[in-house]
């Protein structure tokens, strides 16, 4: 049977780990290739490196058709439902896969926008007139897909939490691909990987060359910094900074009274010395 393995998908999903493909082909010396590869006509969806490995060592397998698939989309739609349902996948991995699902389901939906007819006048029994198939994306055969429409849709999708969405977010936009490496072989955290990101793009590289225990301390003194509070002087000539024009204006004016109350003092004790001298008495 012809089997056609297109690199876009099988580069789709992030490849297994040496160690992982390693544990695969034991698994299928071992047991044989159990389920069935996944195909959308000759084109292989699913299941590639069990592929690669029977056709290694000459193992037979079972190949299954998928109706539902229409277009490139649904087939890239499926791969991601199927690999956000695995447990093998990583936090870090299933929040990239719904992010990019919402990309896809926001793209198909914007083109049907684009391709529906505009408003009509209703029929006479005012009921309005259903989309006709044609303008479903895909045909009326094609998955059903819910949009994802915030980050709590994102964080369902992908069994994180919120926090870890906007993480992901912040790693995908801002990360060098070093950082990101470290991240994919478990060298650093996400919440580490996150911090490490908000650095500039050449101390990210080499917190990342210097290897984990580097990446570890460059987080380390991320959070450090953002949590330790601002230092303020008591006045303005400690930090040989300028002070707010009002607190400028106050500063002076207790400095004035201060002054004030101090001459008052010593001209009352110069007063009460000379009446003393006089030989007034005191009280």
């Amino acid at each position: 049977m012809q089997i056609t393995v297109l690199p876009e998908l099988k580069a789709y999903i992030d490849p297994l780990t040496p160690d992982e493909y390693d544990a695969l082909e034991r698994s299928l010396l071992t047991e044989g290739c159990r389920d069935a590869l996944v195909l959308w006509g000759d084109v292989l969806v699913d299941g590639h490196n069990r592929y690669g490995i029977c056709q290694k060592h000459g193992l037979p397998f079972q190949t299954v058709q998928n109706p539902r698939f229409q277009s490139m989309e649904d087939v890239h739609l499926w791969m991601i439902d199927q690999h956000l349902g695995r447990r093998s996948v990583s936090d870090f991995q299933r929040g990239v896969l719904a992010l990019r699902k919402r990309e896809i389901i926001g793209a198909r939906r914007a083109r049907l926008l684009a391709a529906s007819p505009p408003p009509q006048s209703l029929p006479p029994d005012d009921e309005a007139a259903p989309l006709p198939k044609a303008h479903v994306p895909g045909g009326a055969d094609a998955p059903e897909t819910r949009a994802l429409n915030s980050r709590e849709d994102i964080a369902r999708a992908a069994r994180l939490s919120s926090s870890q969405v906007v993480m992901i977010e912040k790693i995908q936009k801002h990360a060098t691909p070093e950082v990101v490496e470290a991240l994919k072989a478990g060298d650093i955290s996400l919440n580490a990987a996150a911090a490490v990101a908000s650095l500039p793009e050449q101390e990210q590289k080499d917190a990342a060359l210097a290897g984990k225990e580097e990446l570890k301390q460059a987080a380390r003194r991320v959070r450090e910094a953002k949590r330790k509070p601002p230092v303020e002087s008591e006045t303005a000539e400690e930090t040989g900074k300028s002070t707010p024009a009002g607190g400028a204006d106050e500063l002076s004016a207790l400095r004035q009274r201060v002054q004030a109350l101090e001459a008052e003092n010593a001209a009352l004790r110069e007063q009460l010395a000379r009446w003393q001298a006089q030989g007034a008495p005191s009280f």
